[in-house]
């Protein structure tokens, strides 16, 4: 292991800049997706942005969740593929070239062209691509910005018409006038979801306007309240509820008569005695307070000041016509001007009597149409056009925007002596999510999904699916789809995926189309863009013939979210390509997004799949909320609120963000108040004391290292186990627990649960078990002793990074690689070390050589590289060679799982293990790479078959020459076969340890030159003198000692200390040798007593 710094020294982002070039220069995550290409897959669906603003926390938080789940799937044995989408088409885009070129309205853009316009937006749409994949990638998420997916696309749109086109085969669309949200500044309707995006405080007119009715012997005059004036000119009917009490009161003073409900007579406006008073309902009204402000009359006096007439039920107003407000419409008057009924009028608000305008109101369409004011299908007049103002219909207000509108309305009434009363009052009010404008309620003609028809369906497919937390769907979401209501999902826009509906000149024929290859084939034209100006010239001739003329395009476009919608087909292309990989994985497994999105991206994704499939999209959700300020304000640019994320990531790190993130109460779906300081605290609460402990381990590993002469060898995993200390076992046990509850907590998509558990593991680790166990880790009880605690840490903190992985990729893969290098080196030699045990080869013993067999180059240049010459001085081999080719020494057998076949195939298991053993080397290739084969009629996967690779020894060798041991991942072969040179190599090696020993025991520096007097005790003292000459630069090399041949005049035998004339003399007897090491003289420190140290077994 390297050497590493303080941990005040050790700079996280820095660190964490370099593990991003490692991983791009070995292609880590390309490398990962090709070595799961054949397990099983696990189905991610990324919900779309879209590229014309940067990255916020919001992304970043979602991006974590996503890519922490993401790479624990991968690391369990799943193939997990991660495209990155975009949302190209829409308003967001429309929008910004809309204020760049200033267009203000729609006929600018047909004087523009609309293949210009979409050029224009064509233009912008991956502007800040470049910018998101920097910083996405900077916050450690995988995921595929190459091969990304484009909503904008000809393969992904053709799949949207292929949706399109299911959905209108079962039934489940319709064209109709639908009253809608409708942006006046984007000048296009919003979907329901997209409306509840912007409310904000405003302050509105409410008015009580009357509406005399038609041969009244008292005058009466109904009484309706409404808090938008400007519908008023459209007004077709009144509706009350057939369940209320209604009265007919007189105003003691003024002498007016009105009809409300007799629980809002409080309501009507006080009014003080005059001279004059008029007598009928019309007349002067004097502006009333506010409701609730100061110098409001109490609702006594109110009602003190009317005396009943008559009392009522709702039911027998219905039918009974009223005078109209203004004359536009008077075409409908055989029908309109009545009253209605129906339960959706209240009486918590207002008068009891609600005015309805068809065009204007959502309730006020269907009341309408229910009732037979208007027929439903039937082309609706609408009075405001796509800006917003009054058309020529409406003569009075011609040109006028309808908010500013109010007042001159107010005033035609009061003039008409229609006003009732009038007051203003502060209410939530629904903007525009883009322009930040007023939003309206108009009809517009639209093309529908049939939602209201599948809202069973729906709701039980959303119990089919898990949530987190999961009170989002079970109320949130649940109640969303309770209330679901058909989809609009067509837009009178430019730039999106057109609807594919060809109409003939009459009306009568039509044709939707399914794929790119049918609208070449009736049409004879060759497509090769689906966007508005490349197909709104193509013409499809008549089926009835050509006398009945052409079929075109109609002019809409999908709403985005429709597209977005389609996303899980779309993107792979279905039905068109990959329809194996979609049929055996849909509904996917995982999505992740905001608690905005159960209204928006999960609502269709769900709506579309029930429609299609009649299943849910997805299994698993997690559901985050909002990132907010520290002031608890919506993140501003404009007011500097936030830091912004790359500041964040640069100061401290972005494994450190992704922490803070998903330690805190967002990622349960509640909101999180941003605090940088947050951010420092997950360093110093869980990154500083885990780094200590590994630089703990690093400085103590390197001391064994240097006082044992040898590198630090992890004790076996299974040995550790059986440590009989207490400290030892206990976090052994921690760290399986560890374990044990990361897989759990993620296996529930509990990621809020994994920090808390994680700092109380790490506290224990370092505040108990390195801070009791000091003495042991710094070797001052005896290297045995430390080995053992040493080891116990390196397992520790290797599992701990590899549980982390998933939420730190940074700092766990730094130090992963440190000790990566240890681990693969351990599981070298506890392999070479099995097969010398087999055959009686003792480490003393030199061997010729040993192969390393390994697919993967990284993990061949780590073990031939760096760790080389610690490898081959460990197990006394003389040369390593790396082979990447896994079937040059080994075969291939395939046998059944029985564990995961058993149950599954019953009697069928024997004939299918029969023809499993049967297989072939080729057959076996074939099925690993495919991932799947068939034997009699069962289909089995690469988890239900063992594939088994056996040594095959080269021709000519035997067991005994050459043998082989493998765990699955790495096959270790050692030739085993021995000669004259490698015994002389064995002595020198013996030599060299021994005049180690000795230059230890003497404190000599590692530059301090010495010189070796040597005796042979062997019977031929002339061999181990041959021996050593033909080693003399093996041995004098590694130890800076100059060889001396016999014990001169000065000798030191075992055991004895003497001073010689050029400085101390350190004696050992090994074997058959006696030596003794002279310094020269210059060493200062005091004297050491020579021992003996044994055999050369020692």
């Amino acid at each position: 292991m390297e050497e590493v710094c303080e941990g005040k020294d050790f700079s996280f982002p820095s660190q964490e800049e370099h593990i991003l070039s490692f991983w791009s220069k070995i292609d880590a995550f390309n490398v990962q997706l090709a070595r799961t290409r054949n397990f099983p897959e696990f189905i991610f669906y990324d919900g779309p942005p879209f590229a014309t603003g940067l990255p916020h926390y919001g992304h970043i938080l979602t991006g974590t969740i996503k890519d922490i789940v993401t790479r624990y799937q991968s690391m369990t044995g799943h193939h997990v593929t991660r495209r990155f989408g975009w949302d190209c088409h829409g308003l967001p885009v429309e929008n910004e070239i809309d204020r760049k070129l200033g267009i203000k309205r729609r006929d600018q853009v047909l004087e523009m062209g609309i293949d210009k316009y979409n050029e224009e937006c064509r233009s912008i749409v991956t502007r800040y691509v470049e910018e998101w994949e920097t910083i996405i990638t900077r916050t450690g998420r995988w995921i595929d910005f190459k091969n990304d997916y484009k909503t904008m696309d000809l393969k992904f749109m053709e799949t949207v018409w292929w949706v399109f086109a299911r959905l209108c085969e079962k039934g489940l669309v319709e064209r109709g006038f639908k009253v809608m949200p409708y942006s006046t500044g984007c000048k296009t309707p919003l979907s329901n979801f997209e409306a509840g995006e912007n409310y904000k405080l405003v302050s509105d007119p409410e008015i009580m306007v009357s509406f005399p009715i038609v041969g009244d012997l008292d005058n009466a005059a109904l009484v309706a309240w409404t808090t938008t004036p400007w519908t008023l000119p459209s007004n077709l009917a009144l509706c009350v509820n057939a369940n209320f009490v209604y009265v007919k009161v007189r105003n003691k003073y003024s002498g007016k008569i009105y009809v409300v409900a007799e629980s809002r007579v409080s309501e009507l406006p006080t009014e003080k005695p005059k001279s004059n008073a008029a007598s009928g309902p019309t007349g002067d009204t004097k502006k009333s307070k506010i409701k609730g402000s100061s110098g409001e009359k109490t609702k006594d006096s109110a009602a003190e000041s009317y005396e009943v007439l008559d009392k009522f039920s709702g039911a027998s107003l219905v039918g009974t016509k009223y005078e109209p407000l203004f004359n536009y419409f008077l075409e409908f008057s055989e029908a309109a001007f009545r009253v209605i009924a129906d339960n959706y009028v209240t009486d918590d608000s207002g008068t009891g009597i609600v005015h309805c305008a068809p065009a204007c109101g959502e309730e006020d369409y269907r009341v309408c149409t229910e009732n037979q004011i208007i027929n439903k299908g039937e082309n609706l007049i609408v009075a405001v056009d796509d800006d917003g103002c009054f058309t020529g219909k409406i003569i009075d207000f011609n040109g006028l925007y309808v908010k500013d509108a109010d007042k001159d309305i107010i005033e035609a009434l009061k003039e008409k002596g229609r006003l009732v009363k009038f007051g203003m009052f502060t209410h939530s009010y629904p903007f525009c999510w883009r322009s930040d404008t007023p939003l309206i309620y108009r009809a517009v003609p639209s093309w529908f999904v049939r939602v209201e028809l599948l809202k069973e369906q729906l709701l039980e497919n959303n119990k089919q699916t898990y949530w987190v937390p999961e009170y989002v769907k079970d109320k949130r979401f649940h109640n969303w789809l309770e209330n679901a209501r058909d989809w609009a999902i067509s837009r009178s826009r430019f730039w999106g995926t057109p609807i594919p509906v060809w109409i003939s000149e009459d009306g009568e024929e039509r044709i939707v189309m399914d794929s790119v290859g049918t609208l070449e084939r009736l049409s004879g034209v060759k497509v090769f863009d689906l966007h508005r100006h490349n197909i709104d010239h193509i013409t499809v001739p008549s089926a009835r013939g050509p006398e009945f003329g052409l079929l075109r395009r109609i002019n809409d476009v999908f709403d985005c979210w429709f597209e977005s919608g389609s996303m899980p087909y779309a993107y792979i292309h279905y039905p068109f390509e990959n329809v194996e990989l979609f049929e055996k994985n849909f509904p996917g497994h995982f999505v992740a997004e905001g608690l905005d999105q159960t209204r928006g991206w999960i609502y269709t994704l769900m709506v579309l799949s029930t429609a299609l499939f009649e299943k849910t999209a997805f299994r698993n959700l997690i559901c985050n909320g909002l990132v907010l300020a520290e002031d608890g304000k919506k993140m501003s640019k404009r007011l500097k609120n936030y830091p912004s994320p790359m500041e964040v990531i640069n100061d401290y790190g972005a494994d450190a963000l992704r922490l803070y993130l998903v330690n805190s109460p967002v990622v349960r779906a509640e909101t999180l108040r941003f605090k940088k300081d947050g951010v420092f605290g997950v360093v110093k609460d869980v990154f500083l004391p885990w780094y200590n402990a590994y630089r703990f381990l690093v400085q103590n590993a390197k001391r064994h290292e240097y006082e044992g002469s040898t590198p630090f060898v992890p004790i076996a995993l299974n040995v550790l186990q059986k440590s009989s200390n207490v400290l030892d076992q206990w976090i052994n046990s921690a760290t399986q627990s560890l374990v044990h509850f990361v897989r759990q907590e993620m296996d529930a998509y509990q990621l809020y649960t994994v920090v808390p558990y994680l700092v109380k593991f790490l506290d224990n680790l370092t505040n108990i078990y390195v801070r009791f166990n000091r003495k042991r880790l710094k070797g001052r009880i005896g290297e045995d002793n430390s080995h053992m605690a040493l080891s116990t840490l390196y397992n520790v903190l290797l599992t701990s990074c590899k549980v982390m992985a998933p939420f730190t990729p940074f700092f766990t893969e730094v130090l992963y690689q440190n000790m990566q290098s240890v681990a693969r080196m351990m599981k070298i030699i506890d392999l070479a070390r099995n097969i010398r045990e087999r055959h009686n080869r003792p480490l003393k013993t030199p061997l010729r050589e040993m192969i390393v067999v390994h697919p993967n180059e990284d993990f061949l240049d780590d073990i031939a590289g760096k760790l080389r010459e610690y490898v081959l001085e460990e197990l006394n081999i003389r040369s390593l060679v790396p082979c990447k080719d896994t079937l040059k020494y080994a075969s291939l057998r395939a046998e059944p799982d029985f564990s995961v076949l058993g149950k599954r195939l019953g009697k069928s298991m024997g004939v299918v293990a029969k023809e499993l053993k049967a297989m072939s080397q080729e057959d076996i290739l074939a099925f690993e790479k495919a991932g799947e084969v068939t034997i009699a009629t069962h289909c089995l996967k690469l988890t239900d078959i063992k594939l088994v690779r056996e040594f095959k020894h080269p021709d000519g060798m035997t067991d005994k020459e050459m043998d082989a041991a493998g765990d699955g991942d790495v096959l270790v072969i050692l030739d085993l076969r021995l000669d004259e040179s490698l015994f002389e190599a064995d002595v020198a090696r013996e030599v060299v340890n021994r005049i180690q020993k000795l230059r230890k025991k003497a404190g000599l520096e590692p530059t301090d030159m010495v010189e070796v007097y040597f005796e042979s005790l062997d019977e031929d003292r002339l061999a181990i003198q041959q021996v050593l000459n033909s080693q003399t630069w093996n041995v004098s090399d590694p130890v800076l000692c100059i060889p001396t041949c016999l014990f001169g005049a000065v000798t030191v035998r075992l055991g004895e200390t003497e001073r010689g004339e050029k400085g101390r003399i350190h004696g050992v007897k090994f074997g058959e040798i006696q030596m003794q090491v002279m310094t020269d003289g210059k060493h200062n420190g005091p004297p050491l007593d020579s021992s003996f140290l044994g055999s050369a077994d020692c």
